[in-house]
This record gives C-alpha cells, sequence and structure tokens, in this order.
C-alpha cells in the first residue's frame, strides 16, 4: 500500500530594475517562496548564473534537501539497529554541468557524513547503514544523478 502526500509551495517575483542593467536578457531573479506556516524564504540565482550570492538559490536548497533528508533517513536505520548516534555532520558537494545552450544538470553528489556513536562494536554497522539511508531517502529517489557516499564513524567507547 502506497500514501500519497502533498508539499505545497508558493513563488512570488515582480520585475526590478537592476541597477546599471539595461535589457530583458539581465532579469533582477531575486524572489521569495512561501510556505504556509513558515518564514518565507528568500531566493536568488546562484552567483554564476548573476544571482544575488547572499541569498540561497534552487541549487543551495536541492543539495541541502538531499544532505537533510539523508541524515533523517540514518537516524531512522540507526535507530532500528540500536546504534546511538551522537552527532552527525556533513560537508557534501555537488557537481553541476552547464552545456553552451544555457542547460544544465547535476551529474553527481558525494556525501561525507561523520558520525560519532557510542559503541565502537557498531562502527562497521553504522557505516553499511548509509546503504540502507539512501534506499530510503525520498529526495535521493527522486534524482537522476549519482549519490554517492564518503562516511566516516567514531566511537566515545571502545
Amino acid at each position: 500500500m502506497s500514501f500519497k502526500h502533498i508539499f505545497k509551495a508558493s513563488l512570488r517575483w515582480n520585475h526590478q530594475e537592476k541597477p546599471g542593467i539595461i535589457g530583458l536578457k539581465n532579469y533582477y531573479k531575486s524572489h521569495s517562496i512561501a510556505i504556509e506556516g513558515k518564514s518565507d524564504l528568500q531566493v536568488s540565482a546562484a552567483k554564476a548564473f548573476k544571482g544575488d550570492p547572499g541569498l540561497y538559490n534552487p541549487e543551495d536548497l536541492l543539495l541541502s534537501s538531499l544532505i537533510s533528508c539523508h541524515m533523517m533517513s540514518y537516524l531512522y536505520v540507526c535507530g532500528q539497529h540500536g546504534i546511538e548516534v551522537l552527532s552527525y555532520t556533513d560537508n557534501a558537494l555537488a557537481t553541476l554541468e552547464t552545456d553552451t545552450d544555457g542547460s544544465g544538470r547535476f551529474t553527481e553528489v558525494t556525501l561525507y557524513p561523520d558520525v560519532l556513536i557510542t559503541n565502537a562494536s557498531q562502527i562497521k554497522l553504522a557505516l553499511s547503514l548509509h546503504t540502507a539511508a539512501n534506499k530510503l531517502c525520498f529526495i535521493a529517489n527522486s534524482c537522476n544523478f549519482r549519490v554517492m557516499h564518503q562516511p566516516k564513524c567514531k566511537a566515545i567507547e571502545p
């Protein structure tokens, strides 16, 4: 049995003149995204695509969604296996390739999760559970590019 979940978001953009820029090819790209009951998210294009470098961009948000979903899936499978996780960090890298016509795509993402657990005898299992987490991750399952993992794990107890 499957269940369907619907998520809603609204985008607001208004034309603004960019100082010193003339022409329709150079639209000001900053906008806001609203999700009911949450603070608005200010978004722009990436700096490489003439956006505001001080704002989040869709590429940032895609990578953020992927690492967040993987972590939550990982914590879930660790809980199923009795592994107590004390901390989890990740410094992921995404590769975006663009074509001369302006199109592009992410070609791969590498996650670098660094996990601290309580029991050293569970390190091998904890490392292997990243594969299980990836299979559960809604975002990873929705991507058409490779999502790789280079995990590290250590324990505070022998």
